[in-house]
């Protein structure tokens, strides 16, 4: 049976060599468990469905030149009415924003007018009772909005509607009995009460980041259309219509009316472009930290490699000896495989402590998530049996040093 004690005295003679590799597993398993979080964090966000059917959607920016609010909604009831006669068009709505978008509204929303902390947190949608079936939205309790529901609003002037459709995440957080429809709520601070008419299944906000990540799915539907010389057209395509689409809208807005502006970049965008766009860092982000993991890994891996093999090349004489003695191939193998794990396992101990404390630091100054534990653990396996392979190919080549050894002289 192998004995720990003549391996610990080894690792005592070779302080130096054993502190650095041990620290470097301890380094490697504290960023790896952090980035390999971060990375399931990024994953996580770019597959998040914003609830809408996002195949054959097209959305333009548009923007008017030298019109005023009062003409704005003449505009927009053209622009919307071509658009909708279009062929291949299916239907078209306009809204100040959309999911993924990158800007819009954000507010507090409660159930009773006195309340003086919010209940939730969402975003405003100001849309028509075209947006559902443009946005391709589900519609799981309740009606969509009637024609004559609509109007077109300042957002200076804008205080309340009568009626909303919400997204069913803020429902059940506002009424988690699951009875929110035709119930009263009060959002943006005011005391006039907005009914639930309808609620759709799901809506993302338009924002990416952290700090929208508690009320992601939080949205509410308003029927109203904002004056002012900006606003977002969504275009629903027939299937395969889309790309002859995109260069047909704008040119034929700009028939319609010149005097408007539709930049060149992010102008007219596929909802495919928008949601590339919107999660190019997250995208990147992974992909960095998949490299920094990958480049750690191999680094440690290699360390270990170098490390065993000067240990191997030192103790020829000593392995000669033992092999001399009646140590076997086997015996040799698991004496630097012992080694190693010993070595590594001081690594992880320290490593774990890391990895927490780096997540807490992160945790308090850039709004991330707790680390799991079970990252930590996974990664104390990963580095061990890293380790053990990173060692094997020294170790094997120890084993196979003659017991002739023990009788040559340097």
């Amino acid at each position: 049976m192998l004995q720990i004690k003549p391996i610990l005295a080894a690792l005592k003679r070779h302080k130096a060599g054993t502190v650095l590799i041990a620290l470097q597993i301890a380094l490697t398993l504290a960023i790896v468990c952090n980035a390999l979080f971060i990375i399931r964090q990024r994953t996580e966000h770019l597959s998040r469905p914003t609830g809408m059917t996002e195949t054959n959607l097209l959305t333009v920016a548009n923007r008017w030149v030298g019109a005023d609010d009062k003409a704005t909604p003449s505009l927009g009831k053209t622009d919307l009415e071509t658009l909708r006669r279009m062929p291949g068009v299916v239907d078209a709505t306009m809204s100040n924003s959309y999911p993924l978008r990158g800007g819009g509204w954000s507010t507090s929303v409660n159930i009773t007018p006195e309340a003086k902390k919010e209940m939730a947190h969402t975003t405003l949608y100001f849309s028509d009772d075209h947006a559902l079936r443009t946005m391709g939205l589900k519609l799981v309790a309740g009606r969509n909005f009637q024609p004559s529901e609509i109007d077109w609003v300042d957002a200076k002037e804008f205080q309340t509607t009568p009626v909303v459709i919400v997204s069913k995440p803020l429902a059940d957080k506002l009424f988690p009995k699951g009875d929110a429809l035709g119930k009263p709520i009060y959002h943006s601070g005011h005391t006039e009460p907005s009914t639930i008419v309808g609620i759709v299944e799901r809506l993302q906000v338009p924002w990416t980041g952290n700090w929208a990540g508690t009320f992601a799915e939080n949205s509410i539907l308003i029927p109203r259309l904002l004056t002012g010389n900006f606003g977002s057209y969504l275009v629903r395509t027939q299937p395969g219509q889309l790309e002859r689409l995109t260069k047909a809208v704008p040119a034929l807005l700009f028939k319609t009316n010149r005097m408007r502006v539709i930049p060149e970049e992010r102008g007219v965008r596929t909802f495919a472009q928008v949601r590339d766009e919107a999660y190019k860092s997250d995208r990147g982000m992974a992909i960095l930290m998949g490299v920094v993991c990958a480049v750690l890994l191999a680094i440690t891996a290699a360390g270990i490699v170098g490390l065993t093999s000067f240990w191997v090349g030192q103790r020829r004489k000593q392995i000669g000896v033992r092999r001399a003695l009646g140590a076997t191939k086997h015996d040799i193998l698991s004496y630097f495989l012992t080694e190693n794990l010993l070595i590594g396992a001081g690594g992880v101990v320290v490593g774990a402590g890391l990895a927490i404390g780096m997540n807490l630091w992160l945790v308090s100054h850039f709004e991330m998530e707790r680390l799991s534990l079970l990252y930590v653990a996974v990664g104390v396996i990963a580095l061990l049996a890293l380790g053990q392979g990173a060692v094997l190919a020294p170790a094997m080549k120890a084993s196979r040093v003659p017991p002739v050894e023990a009788t040559r002289s340097v």
